[in-house]
């Protein structure tokens, strides 16, 4: 899991060795950047002719700077949307690396400099439309429902298909289009993030998530959120607007303490084409799917700090997902030695990370050199993450066309892959392979 990359190799039409890089993120766990992120490229990243990215997630981009600066200078094809969001993205995770060294040995991976490059680089794509990568090689982007501009890619070369997922997003998101299936494929490698498990119903979340912010204001704590800038913000936003419209009458104040969420965002009214509503959002008083009369943005470390000075009850949303960095941590440290509190956990956590060690019920963590006793309850909603669950995966998996032939299981902890892939072997009757970081396989 984190630190998607897969280097893709076919002959084109005139026999020429091509080489295609699918993904190129960051290994994220204990810290925002791991010391694998630093090692050399298993490949030469000026002997790449394409490269394709399945959608903005840090793990899936974070060393595009780094594959620049060590001499990649072609094409980076993803969709509209991502494109967009990956600047924002990179730019934002460099301000956390270099606001990390203030309390860690952390250096940063890249420049700013490095960031525009990849700005340059980028070659927006819609979804669908034919991309040829070399004579005879072509690549499609198919709607992934995952985060906005999310895809997974099929390539066609040599007489095959071959998919590569990048992430699948979940049942019944509220803002998404539905993931696109399979119409046919002879080759797929597919993550497994929740390979392992099935998420709570989403068409019960709002009523969860309703519980908890009444919870808060019986018992005057903080109910602080991590959430990641892109997807998991915009869902919670969505769903608080509709509880506060509709369901729960509450002046609770309401802190969106991210500067980089604030600003993706935008980015998703600015693209709110490409979003699929399941409520008819614009008949709201404010015409706005993303703000409520309760919501108060943060964009200053001024104004972050203040969130300090209104008393509980209040809800805290800040980032970074895992907690491996940024605001989340002066959060935290206030937040989790108190028992009326409670941090609700609604995405991914890596393993090492601190948000994983909080999932797992440590009473006590580091944060920034400061020993914090852990009071506060912690809780985890499976229904906002977005990542398909066993069951999402497996239907996708079923193309509407033909049989796949063999199915490569990755982006997963170890458990989480070793159990999808016994289970698809099961239902879907299929050959697996879930391949180890570095291997490699002729088709």
């Amino acid at each position: 899991m984190t630190g998607s990359c897969h280097l893709f190799e076919a002959k084109d039409a005139d026999g020429v060795d091509r080489k295609i890089l699918i993904d190129c993120g960051m290994f994220q766990g204990a810290k925002f950047t791991e010391e694998k992120n630093h090692l050399p490229f298993p490949f030469k990243p000026s002997e790449l002719d394409a490269v394709l990215v399945t959608h903005a997630h840090l793990d899936h981009i974070g060393r595009l700077p780094k594959l620049a600066r060590e001499g990649y200078d072609g094409w980076i094809t993803m969709t509209v949307p991502t494109c967009a969001l990956t600047y924002l993205v990179l730019e934002d995770a460099l301000h956390v690396m270099t606001e990390n060294t203030k309390y860690t040995d952390e250096k940063p991976l890249y420049t700013l400099g490095d960031v525009k490059k990849v700005h340059e680089f980028c070659q927006g794509v819609g979804y669908h439309e034919e991309v040829t990568l070399a004579p005879g090689i072509t690549a499609m982007f198919h709607e992934a429902g995952h985060v906005l501009g999310s895809a997974y890619i099929s390539i066609e070369a040599e007489g095959k298909r071959v998919i590569f997922s990048g992430d699948i997003g979940n049942d019944s998101v509220p803002i998404l289009a539905d993931t696109e299936p399979i119409s046919k494929a002879d080759i797929v490698v597919c993550e497994s993030t929740y390979g392992h498990r099935i998420h709570e119903s989403p068409k019960e979340r709002g009523n969860i998530l309703k519980t908890y912010l009444e919870q808060t204001v019986r018992n005057h704590g903080i109910l602080l959120i991590p959430a990641f800038s892109i997807e998991r913000t915009q869902e919670l936003l969505y769903e608080l607007n509709d509880i506060l419209l509709h369901k729960l009458k509450s002046k609770i104040p309401i802190f969106l303490d991210s500067p980089m969420a604030i600003r993706a965002t935008e980015m998703y009214r600015h693209f709110k084409t490409y979003l699929q509503f399941d409520a008819p959002i614009f008949s709201d008083p404010d015409r706005d799917f993303f703000s409520f009369p309760n919501l108060r943005e943060s964009v200053s470390t001024l104004s972050s700090r203040s969130i300090n000075l209104v008393p509980a009850p209040k809800v805290i949303i800040a980032g970074s997902g895992m907690m491996t960095g940024g605001r989340i941590l002066h959060h935290l440290i206030r937040a989790l030695p108190d028992k009326n509190s409670t941090l609700l956990i609604i995405g991914y956590q890596a393993q090492g990370s601190l948000g994983r060690r909080l999932y797992e019920g440590a009473r006590k963590v580091n944060i920034m050199r400061q020993e914090i006793k852990v009071k506060a309850t912690v809780e985890a909603l499976g229904s906002f993450s977005a990542h398909g669950d066993q069951n999402k995966l497996t239907r996708w998996l079923k193309p509407e066309e033909g049989k796949i032939e063999k199915i490569f299981v990755v982006h997963g902890d170890e458990e989480a892959s070793l159990v999808f892939a016994t289970h698809i072997r099961h239902e879907l009757r299929l050959e697996v392979e879930v391949p180890k970081e570095g291997q490699s396989f002729e088709i």
